[in-house]
């Protein structure tokens, strides 16, 4: 048996191939059962071009034997097989593909795939084995021949022995290290799940010889093991069946068997797109988000297939963050994959793919929010706060895509509604868009800031998540029209007498002197036009509001932001003649009037008092 070099690669070239192309030892398997569809495939081809063959496909399968006892694990094919120039060819020089050459070959590049193209996953056996062994006998030939390796010094191949058509991979597997149990794959359950994972839905099955337990005969307790040939694989994936003949229970049941989720999924999207691209897919909308969603350790992501072959586990180029909730996967035979079959050479395709499932979801979650509003409210519910997110992020350049999926809590209506609802039933005449934000919507809605609003029959929007207000003051406006807080220091649009009263110009020593007092606690004091019964507010100016100044107190790094608050002063209240006469006549007394004054504004914002024992001191003395 002559020893061979391989024939254009060195050593150096082998051992990155086995020690930095893949990420994990177990994609071996996975290669070796794609090569074997390869040949399957190939066999398939064949038969369909040529009438003096008989394809009977249940005589054509993978099989997997595992042998702990003398450390071999076969995986063993009945497909086309291999010449023994082709065992030279194809074996004898790294990366260079056989299947890619068939496939080349062939009239109708369409009609069959072929998984493998690169020739390297076949090479993967090294990262487990200390020698590799292929039996392999051609079809239409009579003899056989075998290929074998240590590694990187080198190959020999010789005649052989096989009754049968097909190909048999052999490994060595490497004995246990201190980081490495390779004896892991020698185990069936391992083996069982590393198929389940990988080759699922290669389209033949994939048989292994496997222990079972029964009850022995005439006993009801005693149990004894056999042996039991069973097929590892599911083959059709339910993706590739036709949507007709499939049940909302086969998507539900698909659902929970990829661990996608506990919960019963709101809704599925079954996608069969043809086209310069093709791809298929299975999309989940989850009706409850995983514990560990708004962490910083979920990963978003769909499953990734080639051909059946699971490429990646999460792959996050198919998703925008915004749609980071959606479950599923996503199968094409157009991907441009890299030589280790786990990442893409270029992304052109993806990107395609990606663009058409957003649109699909984006289309799911409209018809859901007009037609099942009690499912959207839930979905909303859990996932609302991602898309809030999607609008904010990137200083709102994703507005146009999820301006219509939002929804708000409405003053008039007492429930969520959607931009395009509250626009629908604005009175003519009304300039913006109103909301308020807060924590608490009763409290919200008696602010002194959303009183003229309301009486004159505006509806307002209550924010209650912190990411609310940031992000509609990212978005600007909705189809046209302004969003305004009923806390914003300038004019609200109301069109009122009130808004005339109260010249800037009157009163001018009053403010100032107020200012004085307050310091740098406020931007300016001036007399307010929106407020109707109640003697004082705080409004803001400038990006950041006072809403938004809470909840950026608890951000690392962002203590000292603080919003440009405005004190407006009611004119029309009895408190504004006490003040102004406490300002001719007693200057301590006025002191005391403009603190308290400004507390009171505190709190109605739901602020406390800089210090709280001097403002309580100070309501004990306007008591005295």
């Amino acid at each position: 048996m002559e020893k061979k070099q391989f024939k254009a690669e060195s050593k150096r070239l082998l051992e990155l191939m086995v020690n930095s192309i893949y990420t994990h030892k177990e994609i071996f398997l996975r290669e070796l059962i794609s090569n074997a569809s390869d040949a399957l495939d190939k066999m398939y081809y064949k038969a369909l071009t040529d009438p003096d063959i008989t394809f009977n496909k249940d005589d054509y399968y993978i099989r997997i034997e595992a042998d702990k006892d003398s450390r071999t694990l076969k995986v063993k094919d009945t497909g086309i097989g291999m010449t023994k120039k082709e065992l030279e060819n194809n074996l004898g020089t790294i990366a260079k593909s056989g299947s890619l050459e068939f496939k080349n070959a062939i009239e109708q590049k369409d009609e069959i795939n072929i998984i493998g193209q690169f020739g390297v996953g076949f090479y993967s056996s090294f990262m487990v084995a200390d020698k590799v062994t292929v039996i392999s006998r051609a079809f239409g030939s009579g003899e056989a021949y075998k290929w074998e390796s240590e590694g990187a010094n080198g190959y020999a191949i010789s005649p052989a022995e096989k009754a049968e058509m097909g190909t048999e991979v052999i490994l060595k597997i490497k004995a246990d290290t201190e980081d490495e149990n390779y004896s892991d794959f020698l185990d069936e359950h391992r083996v069982r799940s590393l198929v389940k994972k990988y080759s699922d839905f290669i389209r033949y099955p994939i048989k292994m010889t496997v222990t079972k337990s029964r009850l022995k005969e005439g006993s009801d307790s005693e149990y004894e093991t056999y042996r039991e040939d069973e097929v590892l694989n599911s083959m059709v994936p339910i993706w590739r069946r036709n949507k007709g003949e499939l049940k909302e229970e086969d998507y539900e049941k698909f659902y929970k068997e990829k661990h996608y989720g506990w919960d019963k999924p709101l809704k599925y999207i079954h996608i069969n797109a043809e086209g310069t691209v093709s791809y298929r897919a299975i999309l989940y909308i989850p009706s409850a988000a995983p514990f560990d969603y708004y962490t910083k350790d979920y990963q978003k992501g769909l499953e990734l297939y080639s051909s059946g072959v699971l490429i990646m586990n999460k792959c996050a180029d198919l998703l925008p963050d915004y749609f980071s909730f959606v479950q599923g996967l996503v199968d094409s035979e157009n991907l441009s994959l890299n030589i280790s079959r786990e990442m893409l050479q270029h992304d052109r395709q993806l990107k395609f793919i990606a663009k058409r499932i957003s649109g699909k979801v984006k289309g799911e979650l409209l018809d859901m929010l007009k037609g099942e509003r009690e499912k959207y409210e839930q979905f909303f519910k859990s996932f609302g706060r991602t898309l809030k997110y999607g609008v904010y992020s990137g200083y709102g350049i994703n507005k146009e895509v999820l301006e219509d999926l939002l929804i708000f809590y409405s003053s008039r209506e007492k429930k969520y509604v959607a931009l395009e609802e509250y626009l629908s039933r604005m009175p003519e005449g009304q300039k913006y868009i109103y909301y308020v934000s807060g924590d608490d919507m009763d409290r919200m809605l008696k602010l002194p800031q959303a009183e003229l609003v309301l009486d004159k029959g505006y509806e307002i929007l209550l924010l209650t998540e912190e990411v609310d207000e940031f992000a509609l003051r990212m978005m600007g406006s909705y189809k046209g029209k302004e969003f305004k807080s009923v806390s914003d220091s300038g004019d609200l649009g109301l069109d009122d007498k009130k808004e005339e009263k109260g010249e800037e110009g009157q009163n001018k020593e009053l403010y100032s002197a107020i200012k004085e007092i307050l310091k740098d606690k406020v931007k300016d004091v001036k007399p307010s036009k929106k407020l109707k019964t109640h003697p004082v507010c705080l409004s803001s100016e400038g990006l950041l509001s006072i809403e938004m100044e809470k909840f950026m107190r608890h951000m690392p790094g962002a203590q000292n932001l603080k919003a440009e608050k405005i004190l407006e002063i009611n004119e029309g209240h009895p408190v504004s003649g006490a003040l102004k006469e406490a300002f001719e006549k007693d200057k301590e007394k006025f002191n005391l009037y403009v603190n308290l004054l400004y507390g009171q504004a505190l709190i109605i914002e739901g602020l406390l008092p800089e210090d709280p024992v001097e403002f309580a001191n100070g309501v004990c003395r306007l008591m005295n």
